[in-house]
């Protein structure tokens, strides 16, 4: 039997020799892939007790909506900073020390004391996930610059693994009668842990510090836009199929409870799946190949079973957008890493790129649901999920006009 003190330092040694014999670029696609899969968890997770959260306050649906509002203005915060600070000290810096935050911000979130101070926590809350997400996306193209390699799918990928764990355990621990703060206390250790494991893996900060010379204020290009403006067109989709796919199911074909998760769960495999095999498709046949692609099988697919119609319609609709939307979010971030670079050298950092590109592309997530829920008051949830298939099918030709001449 090994010796206390031979325990004591066998795991320090494993971590030394992780660190000896993995390569940069190997270390820091761990590290990367721990954000990405944190940042999962932590949404999925939390999203996991939002019911917990009505019921522990007894507020209306409204005002509940207001305080998801409240997390929504916080992202939008965060994602101007990030890119500005991931600009200035490079995001290696800020995803380290966002991830940290991110711990913290959960234990403001966990007391729920009264409905003011949560909404306050909410905002805290929202900056410190956003912050983190964009100084991650920033640090993942570093990484793909400087390997040569796409990774950026994968990353995602995780990021949707994490969901759907975080997910499940939130509501195991919900149906244990396990306490948001204790909840909220757990994910933090885990959060600061795992954040302190990879803490020597990232790259360097200095490859993507951006000086910028005086206090001269850069016009934004509008080529960023309109790349957010087509990522919007996706994210629309995405919320769509979490907020109203089981709602379509159940309320106009009679699905049963079960039969009802059954479209949002082959949504979310669908993205799982395409986001692994993302980037080997991209380095194949390109990035804007898979973009058009991606928008033509979502679209299309969606449509037609809609107009079929029945559960099985249903599935087939959300599971062909779902392959089809699965790389089209981190491709437009991959996207947006590259036109920086190779359009605005010097005057747009990367970071900056994706902070605009995923600011705009966050109001599809933001407004999409709520205006598809008003449409469908008027012409029934069925034919208002064709709006999101629609603009699929905008998206991969406006893509074409817009990347097409990177």
């Amino acid at each position: 039997m090994s010796s206390p003190a031979y325990r004591a330092t066998l795991l320090p040694n494993v971590y030394t020799h992780v660190m000896r014999t993995l390569s940069r670029h190997s270390r820091a696609r761990i590290a990367i892939t721990t954000a990405f899969v944190i940042n999962g968890a932590t949404v999925g997770a939390f999203y996991a007790r939002v019911p917990d959260f009505k019921e522990k306050l007894g507020v209306s649906n409204s005002a509940l909506g207001f305080a998801l509002l409240c997390i929504a203005l916080g992202v939008l915060i965060g994602i101007g900073f990030s890119g500005r600070q991931s600009a200035k000290s490079g995001s290696a810096t800020v995803v380290y020390w966002a991830t940290y935050a991110l711990g913290f911000s959960l234990l403001g979130v966990g007391p729920v004391i009264n409905f003011p101070l949560l909404c306050a926590a909410f905002i805290v809350f929202g900056i410190c996930l956003s912050t983190q997400d964009v100084a991650m996306n920033a640090h993942a193209i570093v990484l793909e610059n400087e390997s040569k390699r796409r990774y950026m799918s994968n990353f995602h990928a995780m990021f949707s693994v994490g969901t759907l764990s975080g997910g499940v355990i939130g509501g195991i621990l919900a149906q244990q009668n396990v306490t948001i703060m204790q909840q909220c206390i757990l994910l933090a250790f885990f959060i600061w842990s795992a954040n302190f494991l990879v803490r020597k893996m990232f790259l360097p900060a200095d490859l993507d510090k951006h000086e910028v010379e005086g206090k001269r204020k850069i016009e934004k290009p509008k080529v960023f836009l309109v790349v957010g403006l087509l990522g919007a067109c996706a994210a629309v989709g995405e919320g769509a199929a979490g907020d109203w796919g089981a709602i379509l199911a159940r309320d106009t074909f009679n699905a049963s409870p079960f039969l009802s998760t059954l479209p949002y769960i082959c949504f979310s495999a669908a993205m799982v799946i395409g986001r692994l095999f993302g980037d080997h498709l991209a380095t194949k046949f390109g990035p804007l190949r898979l973009i058009v692609a991606g928008g033509m099988i979502a679209g299309t697919g969606l449509s037609s079973g809609l107009i079929v119609g029945g559960i099985g319609g249903v599935i087939f609709a959300w599971l062909l957008a779902g392959i089809g939307l699965s790389t089209v979010i981190p491709m437009m971030f991959s996207q947006a890493g590259e036109i920086a670079k190779n359009r605005f050298e010097g005057k747009i950092a990367a970071s900056e790129g994706v902070a605009m590109v995923s600011g705009i592309a966050y109001f599809g997530f933001l407004v999409g649901p709520p205006t598809l829920g008003l449409l469908g008051d008027v012409v029934g949830i069925r034919w208002a999920m064709l709006v999101p298939a629609a603009l699929a099918i905008l998206m991969a030709l406006g893509s074409g006009r817009v990347l097409g001449g990177k």
